[in-house]
């Protein structure tokens, strides 16, 4: 039996209140917050009696706190927020986009170090095949704006595809492609050069449906070959090695941050 949260708890209702509270927030919340896990895992952490607020154990999922004021603590350590982290990665293609795959195939997380962090998230995924680049941060309000489709950001991807691309193919993909009953549609698709068997094509979306490029192609009869995300709105992934990771620049971040209205 699926496990509801308490009313209190719920998305809109939480994320409302807590913001007209300002650093009033659940517990869960809090914890996440800090940085020290996702709210679900905090929820967990709770209902296990592992957390507790002023010396004081609590499994109670619907408890407020003052995220400045009060005394959180995991298992007798008490926790604090920790320094806003922001990475690019070079994804290399053949590993997934998740902290632990059951499979046990190579993740992302193998690329990092994780800069001393305790949570570390991916902003969004690029599927196994894909390349490029990937945002990391354990600020959780920005990625989740990051996220959020009336942020428009788009993001730009080369993408080598098998055959002749033409324009009457690019004026499809912009017009929309319809697979699996969604019509996929990308802001801008431009031919960056043509061989004999393969092409190279320039790819904008400012939406992320799964798979969406290689579902566009395979619909209009082209096989994807190769599928890089080179650029985020203005964060480029440039000249990167592949598998490396860096920290954002402080320009960048301001970037992102104006964006997303974080």
């Amino acid at each position: 039996m699926k496990r509801r949260r308490p009313p209190a708890l719920e998305r809109g209702r939480d994320a409302q209140d807590g913001d007209r509270a300002g650093q009033r927030v659940t517990l869960a919340r809090a914890i996440s917050k800090l940085g020290y896990c996702s709210r679900t895992q905090a929820e967990r952490l709770i209902e296990e009696g592992r957390v507790s607020v002023g010396g004081h154990g609590t499994t109670d999922l619907s408890r407020w706190v003052d995220i400045e004021k009060d005394r959180i603590a995991v298992d007798g350590v008490v926790i604090a927020a920790e320094a806003k982290v922001y990475l690019m990665l070079n994804k290399p293609r053949g590993i997934v986009t998740t902290r632990d795959d059951p499979e046990g195939r190579p993740t992302v997380f193998d690329c990092l170090d994780q800069r001393g962090t305790r949570f570390l998230s991916p902003v969004g995924r690029l599927d196994k095949a894909s390349e490029g680049l990937l945002l990391f941060t354990n600020d959780t309000v920005l990625a989740q704006r990051l996220l959020d489709p009336e942020t428009h950001l788009g993001k730009v991807y080369h993408v080598q595809v098998r055959g002749q691309f033409d324009e009457a193919t690019a004026g499809a993909m912009m017009e929309g492609v319809s697979e699996g009953g969604e019509l996929l549609r990308a802001t801008r698709v431009r031919r960056l050069r043509c061989g004999d068997r393969n092409s190279w094509i320039e790819v904008e979306l400012k939406e992320g449906r799964n798979r969406q490029i290689r579902r566009m192609l395979e619909a209009l009869g082209f096989e994807c070959l190769r599928l890089l995300r080179v650029s985020i709105g203005d964060i480029i992934l440039g000249d990167l090695p592949k598998g490396a990771s860096r920290p954002l620049t402080n320009a960048e971040i301001g970037y992102l941050k104006r964006r997303t209205g974080t």
